[in-house]
Protein backbone atom coordinates (compact mmCIF):
# COMPACT_ATOMS: atom_id res chain seq x y z
CA UNK A 1 0.00 0.00 0.00
CA UNK A 2 2.79 2.08 1.40
CA UNK A 3 4.76 1.27 -2.30
CA UNK A 4 1.51 2.47 -4.41
CA UNK A 5 1.12 5.54 -2.79
CA UNK A 6 5.04 6.40 -3.38
CA UNK A 7 4.32 5.51 -6.52
CA UNK A 8 1.47 7.99 -7.10
CA UNK A 9 3.61 10.76 -5.52
CA UNK A 10 6.38 10.19 -7.80
CA UNK A 11 4.03 9.81 -10.80
CA UNK A 12 2.15 13.51 -10.37
CA UNK A 13 5.71 14.76 -9.28
CA UNK A 14 6.96 13.38 -12.55
CA UNK A 15 3.66 15.02 -14.38
CA UNK A 16 5.17 18.78 -13.31
CA UNK A 17 8.46 17.57 -14.67
CA UNK A 18 6.59 16.23 -18.20
CA UNK A 19 4.74 19.50 -18.20
CA UNK A 20 7.68 21.39 -18.12
CA UNK A 21 9.37 19.25 -20.54
CA UNK A 22 6.69 20.00 -22.88
CA UNK A 23 6.69 23.61 -22.83
CA UNK A 24 10.26 23.25 -23.14
CA UNK A 25 9.87 21.02 -26.97
CA UNK A 26 7.32 23.46 -27.74
CA UNK A 27 10.09 26.36 -26.99
CA UNK A 28 13.05 24.40 -28.94
CA UNK A 29 10.80 24.09 -32.12
CA UNK A 30 10.01 27.66 -32.57
CA UNK A 31 13.75 28.38 -32.18
CA UNK A 32 15.94 28.15 -34.56
CA UNK A 33 17.38 24.62 -34.70
CA UNK A 34 21.69 24.68 -35.00
CA UNK A 35 23.71 21.70 -34.47
CA UNK A 36 24.16 21.77 -30.96
CA UNK A 37 20.69 22.74 -29.91
CA UNK A 38 19.53 19.54 -31.85
CA UNK A 39 22.29 17.32 -30.07
CA UNK A 40 21.04 18.78 -26.72
CA UNK A 41 17.70 18.40 -27.31
CA UNK A 42 18.33 14.30 -28.38
CA UNK A 43 20.02 13.86 -25.12
CA UNK A 44 17.33 15.44 -22.86
CA UNK A 45 14.70 13.56 -24.55
CA UNK A 46 16.84 9.98 -24.22
CA UNK A 47 17.57 10.83 -20.83
CA UNK A 48 14.01 11.72 -20.08
CA UNK A 49 12.69 7.88 -21.80
CA UNK A 50 15.11 6.12 -19.74
CA UNK A 51 14.05 7.51 -16.53
CA UNK A 52 10.25 7.02 -17.60
CA UNK A 53 11.88 3.34 -17.91
CA UNK A 54 13.43 2.92 -14.89
CA UNK A 55 10.38 4.11 -12.97
CA UNK A 56 7.73 2.27 -14.78
CA UNK A 57 9.66 -0.66 -16.16
CA UNK A 58 6.22 -2.71 -17.26
CA UNK A 59 5.81 -0.17 -19.99
CA UNK A 60 8.94 -2.45 -21.85
CA UNK A 61 7.25 -5.51 -21.46
CA UNK A 62 4.68 -6.68 -24.47
CA UNK A 63 0.97 -6.25 -23.87
CA UNK A 64 0.10 -9.84 -25.55
CA UNK A 65 2.43 -11.86 -23.05
CA UNK A 66 -0.44 -11.99 -20.32
CA UNK A 67 -3.07 -13.24 -23.08
CA UNK A 68 -0.86 -15.62 -24.78
CA UNK A 69 -0.20 -17.31 -21.67
CA UNK A 70 -3.55 -17.38 -20.48
CA UNK A 71 -5.16 -18.40 -24.25
CA UNK A 72 -1.78 -21.20 -23.72
CA UNK A 73 -2.81 -22.84 -20.35
CA UNK A 74 -6.35 -22.87 -21.76
CA UNK A 75 -5.66 -25.48 -24.46
CA UNK A 76 -2.87 -27.25 -22.27
CA UNK A 77 -5.88 -27.83 -20.15
CA UNK A 78 -7.93 -29.04 -22.86
CA UNK A 79 -5.40 -30.75 -24.40
CA UNK A 80 -4.79 -33.08 -21.13
CA UNK A 81 -8.32 -33.55 -21.20
CA UNK A 82 -8.83 -34.88 -24.10
CA UNK A 83 -5.52 -36.97 -24.01
CA UNK A 84 -6.61 -38.56 -20.64
CA UNK A 85 -10.60 -39.31 -22.09
CA UNK A 86 -8.29 -41.12 -24.88
CA UNK A 87 -5.77 -42.61 -22.73
CA UNK A 88 -8.55 -44.90 -20.92
CA UNK A 89 -10.01 -46.01 -24.07
CA UNK A 90 -6.76 -47.20 -25.75
CA UNK A 91 -5.63 -48.11 -22.46
CA UNK A 92 -6.86 -51.93 -23.83
CA UNK A 93 -5.80 -51.75 -27.66
CA UNK A 94 -2.05 -50.78 -26.02
CA UNK A 95 -1.86 -53.65 -24.13
CA UNK A 96 -3.16 -55.97 -26.67
CA UNK A 97 -0.30 -54.60 -28.74
CA UNK A 98 2.61 -53.93 -26.35
CA UNK A 99 4.17 -56.73 -26.97
CA UNK A 100 4.15 -56.51 -30.91
CA UNK A 101 5.25 -53.14 -30.89
CA UNK A 102 8.18 -54.26 -29.15
CA UNK A 103 9.42 -56.88 -30.98
CA UNK A 104 9.04 -54.56 -34.42
CA UNK A 105 10.58 -51.37 -32.45
CA UNK A 106 13.66 -53.35 -31.67
CA UNK A 107 14.08 -54.81 -35.17
CA UNK A 108 13.78 -50.66 -36.52
CA UNK A 109 16.40 -50.12 -33.57
CA UNK A 110 18.48 -52.90 -35.42
CA UNK A 111 18.09 -51.27 -39.20
CA UNK A 112 18.62 -47.86 -37.88
CA UNK A 113 21.84 -49.13 -35.56
CA UNK A 114 22.88 -51.26 -39.42
CA UNK A 115 22.41 -47.67 -41.16
CA UNK A 116 24.34 -45.42 -39.46
CA UNK A 117 27.16 -48.08 -39.84
CA UNK A 118 27.11 -47.93 -43.39
CA UNK A 119 27.20 -44.34 -43.64
CA UNK A 120 29.61 -44.03 -40.84
CA UNK A 121 33.39 -43.79 -42.23
CA UNK A 122 34.89 -47.26 -42.54
CA UNK A 123 37.69 -46.20 -39.67
CA UNK A 124 34.47 -47.87 -37.78
CA UNK A 125 33.80 -50.85 -39.56
CA UNK A 126 35.62 -53.78 -36.96
CA UNK A 127 38.32 -51.25 -35.34
CA UNK A 128 40.54 -52.06 -38.50
CA UNK A 129 42.47 -49.47 -39.95
CA UNK A 130 41.14 -47.53 -43.09
CA UNK A 131 43.36 -46.25 -46.36
CA UNK A 132 40.70 -43.72 -46.91
CA UNK A 133 39.73 -42.00 -43.19
CA UNK A 134 42.36 -41.63 -40.58
CA UNK A 135 41.51 -42.34 -36.62
CA UNK A 136 39.03 -38.64 -36.63
CA UNK A 137 37.48 -39.28 -39.72
CA UNK A 138 39.26 -36.70 -42.26
CA UNK A 139 40.37 -37.77 -45.25
CA UNK A 140 44.27 -39.63 -46.14
CA UNK A 141 46.20 -38.04 -48.44
CA UNK A 142 47.83 -40.93 -50.49
CA UNK A 143 51.67 -39.43 -52.10
CA UNK A 144 52.62 -40.64 -55.27
CA UNK A 145 55.39 -43.22 -55.33
CA UNK A 146 55.66 -44.83 -59.16
CA UNK A 147 57.85 -48.37 -59.08
CA UNK A 148 61.70 -48.04 -58.56
CA UNK A 149 62.45 -49.22 -62.27
CA UNK A 150 60.12 -49.72 -65.05
CA UNK A 151 62.31 -52.46 -66.88
CA UNK A 152 62.82 -53.89 -63.64
CA UNK A 153 59.23 -53.97 -62.25
CA UNK A 154 57.41 -55.27 -66.03
CA UNK A 155 60.34 -57.40 -67.08
CA UNK A 156 57.83 -60.04 -68.78
CA UNK A 157 59.83 -60.86 -72.20
CA UNK A 158 57.77 -62.93 -75.54
CA UNK A 159 59.04 -65.91 -74.60
CA UNK A 160 57.02 -65.49 -70.91
CA UNK A 161 54.19 -64.29 -72.33
CA UNK A 162 53.54 -66.28 -75.47
CA UNK A 163 52.96 -69.88 -73.34
CA UNK A 164 49.81 -67.81 -70.91
CA UNK A 165 48.65 -66.63 -75.04
CA UNK A 166 49.05 -69.95 -75.99
CA UNK A 167 46.65 -71.98 -72.94
CA UNK A 168 44.25 -68.92 -72.70
CA UNK A 169 43.94 -67.70 -76.06
CA UNK A 170 42.21 -68.19 -79.20
CA UNK A 171 43.68 -69.99 -82.59
CA UNK A 172 45.30 -67.32 -84.44
CA UNK A 173 43.61 -66.44 -87.82
CA UNK A 174 44.90 -65.32 -90.97
CA UNK A 175 42.65 -62.30 -91.59
CA UNK A 176 39.65 -59.86 -91.07
CA UNK A 177 37.32 -62.57 -92.74
CA UNK A 178 38.25 -65.42 -90.42
CA UNK A 179 38.08 -62.97 -87.31
CA UNK A 180 34.32 -62.61 -87.86
CA UNK A 181 33.86 -66.29 -87.58
CA UNK A 182 35.94 -65.78 -84.19
CA UNK A 183 33.99 -63.70 -82.68
CA UNK A 184 31.66 -65.87 -80.43
CA UNK A 185 34.67 -67.03 -78.62
CA UNK A 186 35.44 -63.20 -78.06
CA UNK A 187 34.52 -60.15 -76.23
CA UNK A 188 33.95 -56.68 -77.84
CA UNK A 189 36.01 -53.95 -75.52
CA UNK A 190 35.47 -51.03 -78.01
CA UNK A 191 33.35 -48.92 -75.83
CA UNK A 192 34.08 -49.04 -71.98
CA UNK A 193 33.58 -46.14 -69.55
CA UNK A 194 37.49 -47.29 -67.59
CA UNK A 195 39.34 -46.79 -70.96
CA UNK A 196 39.28 -45.61 -74.11
CA UNK A 197 40.51 -47.43 -77.54
CA UNK A 198 42.41 -45.23 -79.52
CA UNK A 199 42.15 -45.50 -82.97
CA UNK A 200 43.42 -48.92 -84.06
CA UNK A 201 44.95 -49.51 -87.62
CA UNK A 202 46.85 -52.81 -87.21
CA UNK A 203 44.33 -54.53 -84.85
CA UNK A 204 40.52 -54.89 -83.77
CA UNK A 205 38.75 -54.50 -80.68
CA UNK A 206 38.05 -57.93 -79.70
CA UNK A 207 39.43 -60.27 -76.82
CA UNK A 208 39.07 -63.25 -75.13
CA UNK A 209 36.41 -62.94 -71.87
CA UNK A 210 39.44 -63.25 -69.21
CA UNK A 211 41.57 -60.40 -70.66
CA UNK A 212 38.21 -58.26 -70.89
CA UNK A 213 37.91 -58.23 -67.54
CA UNK A 214 41.56 -57.63 -66.73
CA UNK A 215 41.50 -54.96 -68.71
CA UNK A 216 38.26 -53.42 -67.14
CA UNK A 217 39.57 -54.24 -64.07
CA UNK A 218 42.67 -52.29 -64.60
CA UNK A 219 40.83 -49.02 -65.49
CA UNK A 220 38.80 -48.86 -62.83
CA UNK A 221 41.74 -49.82 -59.96
CA UNK A 222 43.29 -46.30 -61.91
CA UNK A 223 39.98 -44.51 -61.65
CA UNK A 224 40.22 -45.49 -58.12
CA UNK A 225 44.06 -44.49 -57.38
CA UNK A 226 43.67 -40.99 -59.61
CA UNK A 227 40.72 -39.97 -56.76
CA UNK A 228 42.11 -41.75 -53.33
CA UNK A 229 45.44 -39.26 -54.22
CA UNK A 230 43.43 -36.19 -55.38
CA UNK A 231 44.04 -36.49 -59.09
CA UNK A 232 41.71 -35.56 -61.56
CA UNK A 233 40.53 -38.88 -63.20
CA UNK A 234 41.79 -39.95 -66.67
CA UNK A 235 41.14 -42.90 -68.78
CA UNK A 236 43.93 -45.20 -69.81
CA UNK A 237 44.11 -45.61 -73.85
CA UNK A 238 44.08 -48.88 -75.54
CA UNK A 239 46.48 -48.36 -78.84
CA UNK A 240 46.80 -52.49 -80.00
CA UNK A 241 44.19 -55.53 -79.04
CA UNK A 242 43.59 -58.85 -81.14
CA UNK A 243 45.67 -58.99 -84.60
CA UNK A 244 45.36 -61.04 -87.37
CA UNK A 245 48.51 -62.42 -89.33
CA UNK A 246 47.74 -60.42 -92.17
CA UNK A 247 47.75 -57.40 -89.31
CA UNK A 248 51.53 -58.52 -87.85
CA UNK A 249 53.24 -59.16 -91.21
CA UNK A 250 51.94 -55.69 -92.41
CA UNK A 251 52.81 -54.13 -89.31
CA UNK A 252 56.44 -55.61 -89.17
CA UNK A 253 56.93 -53.98 -92.35
CA UNK A 254 57.44 -50.97 -90.21
CA UNK A 255 58.25 -52.20 -86.50
CA UNK A 256 61.30 -53.80 -86.31
CA UNK A 257 59.99 -54.74 -82.31
CA UNK A 258 56.33 -56.79 -83.92
CA UNK A 259 57.23 -60.23 -83.55
CA UNK A 260 55.61 -63.08 -86.45
CA UNK A 261 54.25 -65.67 -83.76
CA UNK A 262 52.88 -62.27 -81.73
CA UNK A 263 50.57 -62.73 -78.67
CA UNK A 264 47.78 -60.02 -79.66
CA UNK A 265 47.32 -62.90 -81.83
CA UNK A 266 45.02 -65.01 -79.58
CA UNK A 267 43.42 -62.31 -78.21
CA UNK A 268 44.66 -62.22 -74.58
CA UNK A 269 47.35 -59.12 -75.19
CA UNK A 270 46.21 -55.24 -75.23
CA UNK A 271 48.96 -52.11 -74.99
CA UNK A 272 48.04 -49.04 -72.92
CA UNK A 273 49.87 -46.25 -74.26
CA UNK A 274 51.91 -44.63 -70.99
CA UNK A 275 52.92 -40.73 -72.66
CA UNK A 276 48.93 -40.54 -73.20
CA UNK A 277 45.78 -40.16 -71.79
CA UNK A 278 42.53 -39.04 -71.81
CA UNK A 279 41.11 -36.67 -69.40
CA UNK A 280 37.67 -36.62 -68.55
CA UNK A 281 35.84 -33.62 -67.96
CA UNK A 282 33.37 -30.89 -70.22
CA UNK A 283 32.84 -27.92 -70.95
CA UNK A 284 30.94 -26.62 -67.98
CA UNK A 285 33.33 -28.29 -65.56
CA UNK A 286 37.40 -28.45 -66.80
CA UNK A 287 39.55 -30.23 -64.85
CA UNK A 288 43.29 -29.05 -64.03
CA UNK A 289 45.85 -30.10 -66.25
CA UNK A 290 48.26 -33.20 -64.67
CA UNK A 291 51.43 -34.01 -66.30
CA UNK A 292 51.66 -37.40 -67.99
CA UNK A 293 54.70 -37.82 -65.67
CA UNK A 294 52.24 -38.11 -62.85
CA UNK A 295 49.90 -40.23 -64.55
CA UNK A 296 52.37 -42.80 -65.68
CA UNK A 297 53.86 -43.15 -61.84
CA UNK A 298 50.01 -43.58 -60.57
CA UNK A 299 49.39 -45.82 -63.32
CA UNK A 300 52.77 -48.13 -63.18
CA UNK A 301 51.55 -48.71 -59.26
CA UNK A 302 48.33 -50.04 -60.42
CA UNK A 303 50.01 -52.68 -62.72
CA UNK A 304 52.14 -53.30 -60.19
CA UNK A 305 49.88 -54.41 -58.03
CA UNK A 306 47.99 -56.86 -60.82
CA UNK A 307 51.13 -58.27 -61.62
CA UNK A 308 52.07 -59.11 -57.71
CA UNK A 309 48.43 -60.84 -57.81
CA UNK A 310 49.57 -62.83 -60.83
CA UNK A 311 46.74 -61.38 -63.06
CA UNK A 312 48.84 -60.61 -65.77
CA UNK A 313 52.56 -60.34 -67.36
CA UNK A 314 53.70 -56.89 -68.34
CA UNK A 315 56.84 -55.46 -70.64
CA UNK A 316 57.54 -52.15 -70.47
CA UNK A 317 58.57 -51.32 -73.91
CA UNK A 318 60.17 -48.10 -74.52
CA UNK A 319 60.37 -47.71 -78.21
CA UNK A 320 56.50 -48.08 -78.47
CA UNK A 321 55.82 -46.13 -75.46
CA UNK A 322 53.04 -49.13 -74.10
CA UNK A 323 52.75 -51.30 -71.52
CA UNK A 324 52.35 -54.44 -72.96
CA UNK A 325 49.50 -56.90 -71.49
CA UNK A 326 49.00 -60.43 -71.50
CA UNK A 327 46.20 -62.12 -69.23
CA UNK A 328 47.56 -65.02 -66.83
Amino acid sequence: MLYNAAKLLLFLEMSKYFDRFCYLCRKFLDMKISKNRYLQGFVVVVLFLALVRLVFPSVAEPRLAENEKGQDSKEVDSLKGISAASSEESSTADDASSASGEASSSLVADDLKKDELSAAPDTAMAGMASIFFDKDGKEVKHRIFSVPHFGNTFPDQQDVQILAANQHGVAPVQNREEAEHSKGKLVYVGSNPFFYVDKLNNSIPYLVPKASVLLQDIGRAYFDSLQIKGIPLHKIIVTSILRTKDDVAKLRTRNGNATENSCHLYGTTFDICYNRYKQIQTKNQPRRQVQNDTLKWVFSEVLRDFRNKNRCYIKYEVHQGCFHITVR
